[in-house]
Parts: structure tokens; C-alpha cells; sequence
């Protein structure tokens, strides 16, 4: 299990201002927080104090993290490959440019997602749980989870963790958000609105120990 980061080119290409975001008048933390735990309009489309303020597709910023993947991982034409909360599934679809004939796969619990997700690959996704994934034992020759798993309750943490590697086969890749100190601590409460596991990488260690999961990992930092 190694510590692999693919994803700090996408995070740390936004500019977040943490404070606006906890003093909000029109949207103050705990009603963002109600709003976006929805998982619907709010979230993904909905005002930019909430959440993604307009999720939509960007020609290239995906196809980045699906080349860094695809390379590490040796991905070829007729690999299965699953994205745990894919979202609306543009790194999925990215994967598909980045190997051509490859076979993609993305669950997410929310349904507004799913109902607009890329349309190239909307035969491939699908509404469902981490906590329960609907694929044979060692199915994928990649399963990975970006940016998710924190939301999760430790109860349904736990059971996501052995899922995945249930799925899987050998490649398992994680990402989830963490903190090293208080500064990156305060900004993390600052800037979420649907994280529930407040983890520090010891921490983060310690899930992936308890649950059996042997893929890798990365962190997100609020620095």
C-alpha cells in the first residue's frame, strides 16, 4: 500500500476563501451544510457558498488524473475499472479518451448526478452505496474512490473500506481528505459542508489497517 498523489493538480487549482465561507449571511455553514448533504441541485449546480457552485465538464482538467492513472496502473483496452462516487462521471469518461476500449463503471448515491452525468457514458453509471457494491468479488482491475469517503459515518466507513477490496483485484487507489495540523484542521471545517470523518493520515492508516483495504491512498490538505 503506497501513498500516491494523482489528485493535487485538480485541488490545488481553486482559490478558497475559508472564512467568507463559514461567515456567510445568505448561506451560513450549518444551512450549506443542510443544502448540500442532499446530494441534488444544491451541491453540484447550485450557489458556490453551498458547494461546487456549477459542476460542469472542462476539456483536460480530468484527462490529467486519468493519464497519471492509467499510466501507474498500466490500464489497457478491456480493463474493468469502477469509480466509487463517481459523481457525474468525468474522469470516467476521461478514461475512455485517455484508454480507448476501456470498461468503465461509477456508482454514486445521488440521483441528480447519475440523471446528469456525461452522456457518452450514462449506460455505465449507476445510483447505489459504497457500503454495498453490486459487482462480483474481485471484478475490477481497478476500483478507486476520490474525495468520498470521508463523508461517511465510521458504520458505513467501515463496510466501504472492505467493499472496494472485496471488488477489487490487485490496483485500489483512495483519496480523502485529511489534516497534519490545527491550521489545516480549522480550514477543513471551514471549507466542507458533507465531511464526517475528521481523520488525520495516522488515522487514515488506521482504517485502512483495521478493514483489510491493501490499495493506495492520497490526502487532501486545507492548507
Amino acid at each position: 500500500m503506497a501513498n500516491i498523489d494523482f489528485m493535487s493538480v485538480v485541488h490545488k487549482s481553486t482559490q478558497r476563501d475559508y472564512l467568507a465561507r463559514v461567515n456567510d449571511k445568505e448561506f451560513p455553514k450549518a444551512k450549506a451544510a443542510a443544502l448540500a448533504k442532499k446530494w441534488d441541485f444544491d451541491y453540484w449546480d447550485g450557489d458556490r457558498r453551498i458547494n461546487y457552485g456549477g459542476y460542469r465538464y472542462m476539456e483536460g482538467r480530468w484527462e490529467k488524473v486519468a493519464r497519471a492513472m492509467a499510466d501507474h496502473y498500466g490500464l489497457k483496452a478491456g480493463d474493468r475499472i469502477l469509480d466509487v462516487g463517481c459523481g457525474k462521471g468525468f474522469l470516467l469518461f476521461d478514461f475512455t479518451k485517455v484508454v480507448p476500449g476501456i470498461e468503465v463503471h461509477g456508482i454514486d448515491i445521488s440521483d441528480y448526478a447519475i440523471a446528469h452525468c456525461k452522456e457518452e457514458i450514462k449506460d455505465r453509471v449507476q445510483v447505489g452505496n459504497a457500503t454495498s457494491l453490486p459487482f462480483p468479488d474481485k471484478h475490477f482491475d481497478l476500483v478507486y474512490s476520490l474525495t468520498t469517503l470521508h463523508n461517511l459515518h465510521n458504520y458505513d466507513l467501515d463496510k466501504s473500506l472492505r467493499e472496494i477490496e472485496r471488488v477489487g483485484k490487485k490496483n485500489k487507489y483512495i483519496c480523502v481528505e485529511s489534516y497534519r495540523n490545527e491550521v489545516e484542521k480549522a480550514n477543513l471545517l471551514y471549507w466542507q459542508v458533507t465531511c464526517e470523518a475528521f481523520c488525520t493520515p495516522e488515522e487514515w492508516d488506521w482504517w485502512f489497517r483495521q478493514t483489510g483495504y491493501t490499495g493506495d491512498h492520497s490526502f487532501i490538505y486545507f492548507e
